[in-house]
């Protein structure tokens, strides 16, 4: 691990807003490189250059950052999909380049599988939120149109991210499946291009929107 300079306390704690993102960005590349469980306080620190004290003063205790960092990278990639339509030949894409550029974000919920898989899940009732308002959209595109009707909500939404998180989530199957690394530009390209067609096996028959609901 790169070290930064060394912290002494003083500057970072000058410009609250400026200190908490950068132990928020040093947290959440702990967490991603050793999960909850095994990220260590001090090491984020150090990858802040701060001391342990104002990390506390900030955030409590480690739940309480992990907490901060989820709903961040949450609130992060929400505000990259806005403007989306509901047609998958572009959500689909969109997302598995998202994933591509945001490969901690995967590692994070990899560990968290992982470690925490069996326990409470940390923020557990505001994430369960988040999933049910995703439902929701999915049940808005196929009223419109954009998606099948015939396929549960719920197994829909789970196919589209399971399509575009797996590469990156076990890039060691994408290598031995298609023989080139995830983070290859001539991988991540064909595959998006395939999502973009595969998006049709999500669409109604025929493939016609609801032109009465989209009146309405």
């Amino acid at each position: 691990m790169a070290r930064p300079t060394k912290p002494n306390g003083g500057a970072a704690g000058r410009n609250p807003e400026r200190t908490r993102e950068r132990i928020l960005s040093a947290a959440l590349r702990e967490f991603a490189a050793n999960g909850f469980a095994g990220a260590r306080v001090d090491a984020i620190a150090w990858r802040a250059a701060i001391n342990k004290r104002m990390l506390y003063h900030y955030f409590g205790n480690k739940e309480h950052l992990f907490r901060e960092v989820l709903r961040r990278k949450i609130t992060e990639r929400q505000s990259s999909a806005e403007g989306l339509s509901g047609d998958p030949a572009e959500s689909l894409p969109f997302w598995f380049q998202l994933s591509c550029r945001d490969a901690d974000w995967v590692r994070l919920l990899e560990w968290e599988a992982l470690q925490e898989a069996d326990k409470k899940l940390i923020d557990g009732n505001s994430r369960r939120a988040l999933a049910t308002r995703a439902l929701g959209r999915i049940r808005k595109q196929q009223a419109l149109g954009y998606l099948s009707g015939e396929f549960e909500s719920r197994h829909l939404l789970l196919a589209m991210r399971s399509l575009t998180m797996f590469p990156l989530a076990f890039p060691q199957l994408t290598r031995l499946i298609t023989g080139q690394l995830v983070t290859d530009p001539r991988f991540q390209k064909k595959y998006a291009e395939f999502l973009k067609n595969f998006a049709a096996a999500f669409r109604p028959v025929g493939g016609r929107r609801n032109q009465t609901n989209l009146e309405n």
